[in-house]
């Protein structure tokens, strides 16, 4: 059986989810193809959208504050397509340090980009004991600084919402491993079980796995999977909706959402593909966490997530063709809930002929040859 789409996107996450959507937002015909592997980084990731606070080169983070921007425009998108339930809020950050001397660098950091960043929104000294009323768990005497333009998103609900926006607008969704299709040099389109669906392009975000997906075409991908032990906790009867996101000078961050739920993340394991959670890696952000904040020792264990972050040896991702009729977006490790809407939406112009906002020339997957 073969099937026709002016593009196929392959790709469960984030990323591959916003392309789809801009596609099909811009009348293009679009089919989506899904695969099943476990460990998906946006299955798992926390969702924290403060990227002034990260340790990025110049390119990579102007591309991570376009990301954070780009969240209002989503969102509102989002509402008129029907979506209102995307996991997005506002709710600030709290910068505290559990080591002293550290405040002032993570503050003339923060300064230094505020200039630059409005979305940053105000930025406030906090007294010791001050963050503790903003997130009561945390133990008392913490000082720190408050950033009220950080948001925290589910990665999920943002993923689910841009994939249903894009069916309502006619893509079409298709689960399975896709396998590219070549003729001559050029990449036709997909094959999928016993179906062919023919593409004037596809575009591959697949994660962890774009690399696999795109053996033998175009250049070579150095993207690896990066483990992620996320450990998602509930203190009942608490109402978390509107607690900040907390950020310390050593791990684990901490997430709050609606329902008590606070989420503790997370480990960086260069583990392959194994997906499964270790003693020591849960350990590890539970001790940190009842460290930073001892009022979530009484907190219950809810889950503990696995994902695979998509990570390149410059730490940027890759974003451009890499054949014809062949686009890649990958890479974007431990910022993809920041960047990956952003990313999928510069790959759809360029699959659609058109020029991003952002210049993409610093994460070209080129750049690694020789």
């Amino acid at each position: 059986m073969t099937a026709t789409a002016r593009f196929v996107v392959v790709g469960g996450g984030v990323v591959a989810a916003a392309a789809a959507y801009q596609l099909a937002r811009r009348g293009a015909a679009v089919i989506i193809v899904e695969g099943d592997q476990p460990g998906m980084a946006t299955n798992a990731g926390a969702g924290i959208i403060c990227p002034w606070t990260a340790s990025l080169d110049g390119a990579w983070y102007r591309l991570c504050c376009a990301g954070a921007q780009h969240y209002s425009e989503l969102v509102a998108m989002l509402a008129d397509d029907g979506q209102a339930e995307t996991g997005y809020a506002r709710v600030g950050a709290l910068c505290v340090a559990q080591q002293a001397g550290t405040l002032p660098g993570m503050a003339a950091l923060l300064r230094s980009r505020r200039a630059t960043a409005p979305d940053m929104g105000e930025l406030t000294t906090l007294a010791p004991g001050e963050p503790g009323r903003m997130f009561p768990p945390l133990a008392p005497g913490l000082a720190g600084f408050w950033i009220a333009g950080a948001a925290r998103i589910d990665g999920r609900a943002i993923r689910d919402s841009l994939l249903r926006a894009a069916v309502r607008r006619g893509a079409r969704r298709v689960p399975g491993n896709a396998t590219l299709e070549q003729t001559g040099d050029r990449v036709t389109g997909v094959r999928v079980g016993a179906e062919r669906i023919d593409a004037d392009a596809v575009v591959v975000a697949a994660g962890a796995w774009t690399a696999q997906v795109c053996a033998g075409f175009g250049v070579p991908l150095p993207v690896r999977p990066q483990r992620g032990q996320i450990v998602h906790t509930r203190l009942p009867g608490t109402d978390t909706a509107s607690w900040p996101v907390v950020l310390a000078d050593r791990d684990p961050y901490l997430v709050a959402f609606p329902g008590g739920r606070v989420v503790l993340g997370a480990t960086r394991e260069e583990a392959g593909f194994q997906y499964s959670a270790t003693v020591a890696g849960v350990a590890g952000l539970l001790a940190g966490a009842v460290a930073l904040a001892p009022g979530l020792g009484a907190a219950e264990l809810l889950e503990t997530r696995i994902g695979f972050r998509p990570v390149t040896s410059d730490g940027r991702p890759l974003l451009g063709a890499i054949a014809d009729g062949l686009i890649v977006a990958t890479g974007h490790g431990p910022e993809g809930l920041t960047a990956g809407p952003w990313s999928g939406l510069a790959v759809a112009l360029l699959a659609l002929g058109q020029q991003p906002a952002t210049d993409l020339a610093p994460f070209s997957p080129y750049r690694f040859q020789s």
